[in-house]
């Protein structure tokens, strides 16, 4: 896992697990622990019958919260089997489904349980970081015939490998704002794929909503993310939860079954979210989203946007307020405010705007570095910007509008500036300056402190692909992210594919 282990060691110590099961070394404490390799050495296969309740926990997934503390949410095993019977995968498509998602994304959910509980298969991709070639090969090579993709991984797959999705009956995308470009891209070379945009927090069990796409959607400005999956509801509210009528924007609440338990010790928050439903039977329960939505004459909901300072980024729920209360630890940080910029359309990076604190000197890189201590690397600020003072409105609120955006040089302005020097460097130096959007880098400058993220290393991946007829994976990008580094191991790439074809050519002779 790319989590702190403080971050993972908190989630033991809030879920308090009787076991925990891993295939690595782990300085974790507080619970007995068993490697993969010990279970495979015991050779035990018969059924420890463990008896399960329905309404029993099956799992509990952690998401950004707003008070600094990430809070767990409660999925029964009900309401993962009421995913997996929905009546959407009673069909061809979901036959052999791409299992790609890290298990604490709760796409996993869909692409685990939704097969296994419907006689169908799954198709694991390989481990580590996946480039779009990978997938390509993995969804060609196994005949995949559905996948979820978040939407900034289903926009990037269309510009670099569109054929490999085509090959697929149904694709299933959502997680950020939608791409109308992209998918009317992809419809036209792919028209015999269906295209299913979806949407769902991880409290009404990973997918709630899904509208298939069709020719006509894309006429308009966004897609619709849908009607109600099986024995779910949607309401549309106003503050006074009165249902409003079609085409005004109201809040959006879930309700019915996948509904999660609440917030695992967290009866306040709990409390907050999940409210009397009255609209539905005696005692059940309705989940606030936080969402605005507006039906459309078609009964369907359009997504308008966020009722508070709740984010997605690549499809990861973000709560700013969590990134904010860990910047306001440091003493060096007087105010912070951190916003979801997209200065560049469909690349949405996180920003942090620092005051000092008085008499303080801001140390950016000791700031980054202390982030991804106890944060998710996909919650660590891509631009860290000083500013003297947080502009406000004449309300006396932050005005974000003010914010200015980041200026691409200023982050690599950390590390002293040194020109590229060899061919290889000039090279990657070139794809970064390409698929960055900044002006120049120096052979010192780390790719993810500058503006890179993972879906961002995949298209660097592509584009020295294209360049050099070489596969350079993106797990190099992760292990080697310093540009010399990298245009290092690129030169052994080169030196050893080398190597092979003279080998060959000598067996040849």
């Amino acid at each position: 896992s790319r989590a702190p282990a403080a971050r993972l060691q908190a989630v033991l110590d809030d879920t308090r697990p009787a076991l925990l099961v891993t295939d690595q070394p782990h300085t974790l404490t507080g619970v007995p622990a068993l490697t993969v390799g010990e279970l495979a050495a015991a050779g035990e296969t018969s059924d420890p019958h463990v008896g399960i309740h329905p309404e029993q926990l099956a799992y509990v997934m952690y998401t950004s919260g707003s008070t600094g503390i990430p809070k767990g949410i409660g999925i029964t095993h009900t309401d993962v089997a009421a995913l997996a019977l929905d009546h959407c995968w009673h069909q061809d498509a979901h036959q052999r489904v791409l299992m790609h998602s890290a298990h604490s994304f709760d796409a996993a959910t869909y692409e685990l349980w939704v097969p296994l509980l419907s006689g169908a298969r799954i198709v694991l991709a390989p481990p580590g970081d996946l480039d779009t070639r990978t997938l390509q090969q993995t969804i060609t090579d196994h005949h995949v015939t559905a996948a979820f993709l978040t939407t900034a991984l289903f926009n990037l797959m269309v510009e670099e490998n569109p054929e490999a999705l085509g090959s697929m009956r149904e694709i299933w995308t959502g997680g950020e704002a939608v791409s109308v470009p992209s998918m009317a891209g992809f419809l036209q070379r792919a028209s015999g794929t269906r295209l299913v945009h979806v949407y769902g927090p991880t409290e009404t069990t990973t997918f709630a909503l899904h509208h298939r796409v069709l020719a006509e959607d894309l006429d308009r400005r966004t897609v619709p993310i849908g009607a109600p999956m099986d024995n779910m509801r949607a309401y549309v509210l106003d503050d006074a939860l009165r249902v409003v009528p079609p085409g005004v924007p109201g809040d959006l609440y879930l309700a019915g079954t996948g509904l999660a338990r609440g917030y695992v010790n967290r009866p306040g928050q709990s409390a907050e979210r999940f409210v009397a439903d009255p609209y539905g039977p005696a005692g059940s329960r309705m989940y606030r989203t936080g969402d605005i939505v507006r039906w459309t004459e078609a009964g369907l909901l359009d997504f308008v946007g966020r009722a508070d300072e709740q984010v997605k980024i690549r499809g990861f729920r973000i709560e700013l307020g969590e990134i904010e209360a860990a910047l306001a630890g440091f003493d060096m940080v007087g105010q912070v405010a951190v916003i979801a910029r997209e200065d560049r359309p469909g690349d949405r990076r996180l920003t942090a705007y620092l005051v000092a604190a008085p008499g303080a000197a801001l140390d950016v890189r000791h700031l980054r570095a202390g982030l991804a201590e106890t944060l998710p690397d996909y919650m660590v600020p891509t631009a860290f910007v000083q500013i003297d003072a947080l502009p406000l409105t004449p309300n006396g609120k932050l005005d974000r509008k003010a914010l200015p955006a980041p200026d691409p040089a200023a982050a690599a302005a950390e590390v002293s500036y040194v020109a590229p020097r060899s061919d290889a460097e000039v090279l990657v130096a070139e794809v970064w300056c390409e698929v960055l959007g900044v002006g120049r880098v120096g052979v010192h400058d780390n790719f993810f402190e500058i503006g890179g993220n993972s879906l961002l290393a995949m298209k660097v991946s592509a584009r020295l692909r294209e360049a050099l007829a070489l596969d350079v994976p993106v797990r190099t990008m992760f292990v080697h992210p310093r540009l010399e580094q990298l245009a290092d191991a690129v030169e052994a790439l080169l030196v050893a594919d080398l190597e092979e074809v003279s080998d060959d050519e000598t067996r040849d002779q």
